[in-house]
């Protein structure tokens, strides 16, 4: 049985819903873009990517799929290649910008085979064109796909050396209309200062873009963070790692920290 009959008191009539549009009701956003540095790939390791890793990602990620919530997701490169690094060394720093949005395909394609391998349907579509290995990015394309039930990987960047994942993770989030950004990160919100640094450090369950700017911290770079702010999208900074942690906070639990316009 895919669904069940309502019936509607004030319209007199019955209607279908189904089971995923149940559960999707009871969660606290129905689509979101989901944030993934590439140095969180790494795991334990120094450089390059950790199949446990992307293991427990996969399971975190097919816990909300299974909830009817439709996952979009962008991930960086820099546990591969960073393209200020290469220009730091010497390196010009379009080309080292381009090396690290290949850096990003690569790190989308092994998330792809790891949510794949728990059974979920994936697209990876990249703003640089391999059509051998991924889709195009298209707006409208990856609607539909969100709307199928499918997870998008956004690969590539914007296409555009200078800006970061981070901007085009923002970019994404508001072409696909998604409710809220989530930053995965190893840390369990913003706090007053590193709390990796300061153990006096205190965390801040929810914080406006103006005291996150006026404060000086460290959220995304300013231009993905001010995109974030005039489109009034919700950025929730949370610990990617903790078991569980994304179905909570997609339940309505009080995981992270919340960064919006009041």
């Amino acid at each position: 049985m895919d669904g069940f009959f309502l019936f509607d008191q004030n319209s007199n009539s019955k209607k279908i819903c189904s089971f995923a549009q149940l559960s999707t009701k009871q969660m606290q956003y129905k689509r979101i873009l989901l944030k993934l540095s590439g140095e969180a790939l790494m795991g334990e390791r120094q450089y390059g990517i950790d199949p446990n890793r992307l293991k427990e990602y996969a399971q975190e990620i097919k816990q909300v799929v299974d909830k009817g919530v439709e996952v979009a997701i962008v991930i960086g490169g820099g546990n591969i290649f960073r393209g200020v690094a290469g220009a730091s060394q010497g390196m010009d720093r379009v080309q080292g910008d381009h090396m690290g949005m290949l850096a990003t395909c690569i790190n989308g394609l092994a998330l792809q085979s790891a949510l794949e391998d728990e059974g979920i349907h994936t697209r990876l579509q990249t703003a640089i064109e391999i059509k051998e290995i991924a889709e195009p990015y298209i707006k409208r394309r990856a609607n539909r796909h969100l709307e199928k039930g499918r997870v998008v990987i956004f690969g590539g960047g914007t296409g555009n050396p200078y800006f970061t994942t981070d901007t085009a993770a923002v970019l994404r989030a508001i072409e696909i209309n998604a409710d809220a950004i989530l930053k995965g990160t190893r840390v369990d919100g913003i706090y007053t200062s590193d709390p990796e640094k300061n153990k006096d450090a205190v965390k801040y369950e929810n914080i406006t873009f103006k005291d996150v700017i006026d404060k000086g911290l460290k959220v995304m770079d300013m231009t993905a963070f001010t995109l974030s702010e005039e489109n009034k999208l919700p950025i929730i900074v949370f610990d990617m790692n903790t078991k569980g942690n994304l179905l909570k906070l997609i339940s309505g639990e009080n995981i992270g920290t919340i960064v919006d316009n009041e």
